[in-house]
């Protein structure tokens, strides 16, 4: 539940949404007959692509574009490639998406292709990596990776959602398994869990180290798990895994265990939706479903500038499509009606001082997006701590001006990346 702090002085008491006593079953959408899935590969017309329009997919089978491609994706269905087309980010970014039609005489009966898969992380890099909870296997995977220890969340990390308490509840036996198998195939000398106070689970653990977090945001974010249990403090502009630690949801363990005791990946999603008035259902859809099919399933008619967010409140971004597709990593969309959309504004910073007061790391948000405003990206990285943010969000919640902030932050983070790689 979200409540604004009435005395100006002291920080939003924001809580995190804690998973009922008995969690419901999601309730299970039924494959489509298209399905949507991305490809973080621009298309090469100069290039002689694996795939065209009418190629035809086996369940489970590997999508690369080209001979020597590192992305790929994996089919969910056994069907026909319908379609292959640019997909752009919020950021402008070029991808692929490519549309299958699903064989629904297949759909159910058809088992996934096996894969050869082998103890090592090199393997399951090579297939795994598209599965529900999006396993970071390209990063342990990597030659230059210094992943001392692996922090397994079961611990939700925006507002609303209760995704990955459910995936802890209802499958800890497999999280164990799959931790061990992490343990295997990674050089980390250390797993952990983060567990929500309150998640009463943590005895269930056996000998795995686990951390209890704080049911107040932003307990929950790596950047604050960091500096409270493990005391790290993050760099600025470095990730965890730039000091060692990699995090992983607690559905993406569950999915390796799977995946390796099937010798195939899985490809069904648990998420959270948050409906119009607040309603909150539970749900296991294909990767790959067009997001209006869950939203049919529930009756959440999309209008003209209705809003739909993937992601929590704090930290999501806005989609211009109601057929955005589950994706791995994807655990809550909110819906939000066109007439209750929070406004924003181009107004400019009233200097009331609330985002200092309740930035965690410390930054004079004030100054700083007064620079990202006029696309000074580096001069706001180098005098006003840019990248320090941990991308909580709570600048843009508590600002009285009603300034993006946070989307400004986000931006400039990007734009400076860009620069950088140029150079």
């Amino acid at each position: 539940m979200i409540k604004r702090s009435f005395f100006t002085l002291t920080q939003p008491k924001l809580k995190y949404d804690l998973i009922e006593p008995d969690p419901k079953e999601p309730e299970s959408i039924p494959v489509p007959s298209s399905l949507i899935l991305l490809l973080n590969e621009p298309i090469d017309s100069t290039r002689q692509s694996l795939i065209k329009k009418g190629t035809c997919v086996k369940k489970g089978e590997k999508i690369c574009l080209y001979d020597g491609s590192t992305e790929y994706t994996i089919s969910p269905v056994a069907g026909t490639i319908s379609s292959i087309d640019t997909y752009s980010d919020d950021f402008g970014n070029i991808s692929t998406y490519i549309i299958i039609k699903s064989n629904q005489s297949q759909t159910t009966d058809m088992s996934a292709l096996a894969y050869d898969l082998k103890e090592d992380i090199a393997s399951a890099d090579e297939y795994l990596r598209p599965l529900p909870g999006a396993p970071p296997l390209a990063m342990l995977a990597s030659e230059d990776s210094k992943i001392n220890t692996i922090v397994i969340t079961c611990a939700d990390s925006d507002l609303l959602s209760t995704t990955r308490q459910y995936i802890a509840v209802k499958y800890l036996d497999k999280i164990k398994e799959g931790a061990l198998i992490l343990k295997r195939l990674s050089n980390a000398a250390k797993i952990c869990a983060i567990v929500p106070q309150g998640l009463k689970i943590q005895a269930d653990f056996d000998s795995m180290q686990v951390v209890n977090t704080a049911n107040e945001y932003p307990s929950n974010l790596p950047a604050m798990v960091l500096k409270d249990h493990f005391n790290t403090i993050l760099p600025a502009g470095k990730t965890p895994s730039d000091v060692g630690y990699c995090f992983i949801s607690a559905e993406a363990v569950v999915s390796l265990a799977n995946a390796y005791k099937n010798k195939t990946a899985g490809f069904e999603k648990v998420l959270t939706i948050i409906g119009k008035q607040g309603n909150k259902y539970r749900v296991k859809a294909t990767i790959g479903t067009p997001l209006r099919k869950i939203f049919n399933q529930f009756s959440i008619h999309i209008n003209d500038q209705d809003r739909i967010v993937i992601g929590g409140p704090m930290t999501g971004f806005a989609t211009f499509t109601p057929h955005h597709p589950v994706r791995p990593d994807m655990d809550v969309v909110i819906v939000q009606d066109r007439d209750h959309i929070p406004e924003l504004s181009d107004n400019p910073c009233v200097n009331c001082g609330k985002c200092i007061q309740a930035c965690p790391a410390g930054i004079p948000v004030n100054m700083l997006v007064r620079y990202l405003e006029v696309d000074q990206y580096e001069e706001a990285a180098d005098k006003y701590d840019l990248e320090s943010c941990i991308e909580c969000g709570l600048c843009a919640y508590v600002c009285t001006a009603r300034i993006p902030l946070y989307q400004y932050i986000r931006l400039g983070k990007h734009e400076i990346l860009k620069l950088r790689a140029d150079i």
